[in-house]
């Protein structure tokens, strides 16, 4: 998603504030990716560090959807906020904790 508001963000970028334009669409952009790796390299393999980037991510998202939700987009935010509670029950469901901290019986497949 913070790829997309990187895109949607260098698409809308004005010349009377480009800097602001060009620093935020790199950061998405930057920032999606970083999370683009962190699901493959790090969830993917249920490794142990991937949890603390995951959550924080999704914190950071929810702060983003209430900014957004203020600015007026309110179906933008609406998504936002949404994906992140999704992703947040996920990473703390019993199956996940058990997978991501080593904890619990390995019956249950990685989410």
């Amino acid at each position: 998603m913070l790829i997309v508001l990187g895109i949607a963000e260098a698409l809308t970028i004005h010349s009377s504030r480009l800097v602001l334009g060009l620093t935020t669409a790199g950061f998405f952009l930057v920032y999606g990716v970083a999370l683009v790796l962190v699901a493959v390299r790090g969830l993917w393999r249920a490794a142990r560090w991937s949890r603390g980037p995951t959550v924080f991510t999704q914190l950071i998202q929810l702060l983003i959807a209430y900014s957004v939700w203020n600015g007026g987009a309110k179906a933008i935010a609406g998504a936002l906020a949404v994906l992140a509670l999704t992703v947040l029950v996920c990473v703390f469901q019993k199956v996940s904790t058990d997978a991501l901290t080593g904890g619990g019986s390995n019956d249950h497949p990685v989410l």
